[in-house]
């Protein structure tokens, strides 16, 4: 089977890589600069947002490390969902994050992966720290999974998978976006 991105030029694969890597950096600076209504304008209406949970296993069993999609989940949130958690964070009514938590979040090893029609598969890595009240720390690691999908002409988020390499969950709480 033949991979789209692959048969691009350089010159096209250099600039929806770019375009790719700037909606990207540009979605963390709106969440860590907390304009999270314009966040939810770049997701799409059908958006999935999952995070499943990460287990120790043995070599042998490493297709059972990540729980599956209908299993417990982190998140597994539609745009419904991500919309009540903004509302809540905007008004002040999520406790945990009242006073909000100071973010930052890094992304890289940016890749396409593939291109289906209108939408781009992409992965990245990411980082993301998190620093609450005087003393509390919080720093989470793990490699993001992105379908990209172009509405109107501008790249929108259709879906994001979430794998941290973390398998016990230290901080207080998870009420950032990722």
């Amino acid at each position: 089977m033949v991979n789209a991105y692959e048969v691009l030029s350089l010159q096209e694969r250099a600039l929806l890589t770019f375009e790719v890597e700037e909606f990207l950096y540009r979605e963390a600076a709106l969440l860590d600069e907390r304009r999270l209504d314009e966040w939810l304008g770049l997701l799409t209406d059908d958006i999935h947002y999952w995070m499943p949970i990460r287990r120790t296993t043995t070599a042998r069993e490493v297709d059972r490390e990540f729980t599956r999609p209908g299993d417990m989940a982190f998140f597994d949130d539609d745009k419904a969902m991500l919309t009540l958690r903004v509302q809540r964070l905007s008004v002040g009514r999520a406790w945990a994050e009242d006073p909000p938590s100071r973010t930052r979040r890094l992304v890289t090893n940016v890749r396409i992966l593939d291109i289906d029609g209108d939408e781009v598969v992409t992965s990245a890595n990411f980082q993301l720290y998190r620093t609450r009240l005087e003393s509390e720390e919080d720093c989470w690691v793990g490699r993001r999974e992105d379908v990209l999908r172009r509405v109107d002409g501008r790249l929108r988020l259709a879906r994001r998978h979430l794998f941290l390499e973390q398998t016990v969950i230290l901080s207080q709480n998870m009420s950032s976006l990722f």
